[in-house]
């Protein structure tokens, strides 16, 4: 189940603290290995208020064992230029930080 892009947006500004107008919604799919590790859509913003960025990509997904959600924003900085890159970046902060 998405979320509504008006729910993103505020994640965005509350997580980065900018203004933030909905650009586009982008579907992704990411495998790994020759298997899917995350599908989904992918809403950009261009962001007004923060020095280091003028777009951010936001998505939510559930959380395992809740009908609660994660939201994700991240920020378009180098190398981060793309939805499917913000999307490995945070696949593989979430993996890093489970092996600690």
């Amino acid at each position: 189940m998405e979320v509504d892009a008006s729910e993103l947006k505020a994640a965005v500004e509350r997580m980065h603290a900018c203004n933030a107008r909905f650009v586009e919604s982008v579907p992704v799919s990411e495998t790994f290995e020759g298997r899917q590790v995350w599908r989904g859509t992918v809403h950009v913003f261009a962001i007004e208020g923060r020095p280091d960025a003028s777009r951010c990509y936001a998505w939510s997904s559930p959380i395992e064992g809740s009908t609660k959600r994660r939201f994700f924003a991240v920020l378009h900085v180098p190398p981060i230029n793309s939805p499917l890159a913000a999307v490995r970046a945070a696949i593989v902060k979430e993996h890093r930080t489970a092996r600690e």
